[in-house]
């Protein structure tokens, strides 16, 4: 079977999370032929891939959403019918998406730029018409920028190329999402879509603590987002996600109960064995590993006020923040200026590492995020049998306390941005070496019992092997 995997910000440009995920997917399953479409930022990314391809990758697509900023187009009359200029206002003002009518009026080859549409007469009509009714408030002159920075990245996304393949698999919603959609209406194949966080809620996250957007369009990015999430529950044959708070989550956003699959991630335990028989000795320093990128929703913020606590109480300890610094360098000299400014010792950016050998170091893991899916971070420490603090986010909570299992904590949840809490938490383990022992133990015991690499594998060969058999 070729599979075209639908990728947005992360294979094969990122290291960790969704992208060793997808890597992992395709090297697993050699059966099948592989297409990367692959939806990135910045087109300075283009070729630049941190991975060496899988041998049953066949193709790689590339796209990147920065190359709308140089869209041009030519003021000229472009006439919309009423159904066209339904399905625009569908999409911007809200309600029921006709989504057949975007992929046409988009995809339409009656313009050759998004700039000829959003120039257009009949286009400031349908803005003007809702901003009248829903928007009378909002400066016409910011709506018709905003609108314009939203239906650019969709504009680009839809407009390309599509590879043909025997099932289309999307590792998200948002643009991502709306490609499989795509697919799926072109060429009336399967449509499988995996998500690992609920992206339309992490996007929302974003927006509201960011200044970029003014408070008025706050809700309207918020709202759009949910409409291209929709998009993908609506055409989607199969959802998959990774536990069982999502599978609620995405039942409230709107998506068939009878459409939801369950596959947890899984690690290979066998790989973490020499880390899980490491202990810490008997050295007085412990040790407290973060397996993590650099970046805004990781909160490494509160990570680092959590563990200026810390040392404040048990000056023998030391952080090892482990993963890339280099995906938002803005964000990581903000990091390096709060531990100037916080006077905290003992904090050791490492960059990307072997992670299992730095695990072989650790006496304990920190998780800080503000969202999560579930995260591989916390299924390599407990392969490792390393307790783990983390946020009350994702399946954090069901990993570390179980579910029904009786195996007892693998670590401790804390509440999201209490940084004193975290530090409460630190403590309590880095004072207690028998307890971070036996946490360590259940950890390994529920990965070995439920999240292991080859259950996850066979989950996704039994579900491409069903789609397969429709043919």
């Amino acid at each position: 079977m070729r599979v075209c995997i639908i990728a947005e910000g992360s294979y094969p440009y990122m290291t960790g999370g969704v992208s060793g995920w997808i890597h992992s997917l395709m090297t697993n399953l050699p059966d099948h032929e592989f297409i990367i479409y692959t939806i990135g930022a910045q087109e300075g990314q283009r070729g630049k891939f941190k991975y060496t391809l899988p041998p049953n990758v066949v193709e790689v697509r590339e796209t990147f959403l920065d190359e709308s900023l140089d869209e041009h187009g030519s003021r000229r009359r472009l006439r919309l019918s009423a159904g066209e200029k339904e399905a625009l206002r569908s999409l911007i003002g809200g309600g029921h998406t006709d989504w057949e009518g975007v992929f046409a009026l988009l995809r339409s080859e009656r313009f050759r730029h998004a700039a000829d549409l959003l120039m257009s007469e009949d286009y400031f009509d349908v803005l003007t018409g809702l901003c009248r009714e829903t928007y009378s408030q909002i400066p016409f002159t910011e709506m018709i920028w905003t609108v314009r920075s939203m239906i650019l990245p969709l504009f680009l996304s839809v407009r390309r190329d599509i590879p043909e393949a025997d099932l289309y698999h999307s590792v998200s919603t948002g643009y991502a999402g709306v490609v499989g959609a795509l697919a799926k209406h072109l060429y009336g194949k399967p449509f499988l879509l995996t998500e690992h966080g609920i992206y339309s809620r992490e996007r929302e996250e974003e927006i509201i603590k960011a200044d970029w957007v003014k408070g008025y369009f706050k809700d309207l990015w918020i709202e759009y987002f949910y409409r291209l999430s929709g998009c993908a529950y609506a055409y989607a044959d199969k959802v998959v996600t990774l536990f069982g708070r999502n599978r609620e989550i995405e039942i409230e956003l709107g998506c068939r109960p009878d459409k939801i699959a369950i596959i947890p991630n899984g690690v290979d335990v066998r790989a973490y064995e020499q880390a899980a028989r490491r202990t810490g000795g008997d050295r007085t320093t412990v040790r407290i590993g973060a397996i993590v990128r650099v970046v805004p929703i990781k909160d490494i913020k509160t990570m680092i006020h959590s563990f200026a606590l810390v040392r404040q109480r048990m000056p023998e300890t030391e952080l090892y923040i482990m993963g890339p610094t280099d995906e938002d360098r803005e964000y990581y000299g903000e990091c390096l200026q709060l531990i100037e400014s916080l006077q905290v010792e003992g904090v050791v950016f490492t960059g990307e590492v072997n992670v299992r050998e730095y695990l072989e170091r650790m006496d304990l893991i920190l998780l800080s995020s503000i969202s999560e899916g579930m995260p591989l971070a916390i299924l390599e420490a407990m392969a490792s049998a390393k307790p783990v603090v983390a946020t009350d986010v994702g399946s954090c909570r069901e990993l570390l306390l179980g579910r029904g299992d009786d195996i007892g904590p693998a670590g401790e949840v804390v509440p999201v941005m209490h940084y004193d809490r975290m530090a409460d938490a630190i403590v309590r383990l880095c004072a207690n070496r028998k307890l971070r022992e036996q946490m360590g133990s259940n950890g390994l015991k529920r990965v070995r019992m439920h999240y292991t690499h080859e259950r996850f594998i066979d989950g996704y060969r039994r579900l491409y092997a069903s789609f397969g058999e429709g043919k």
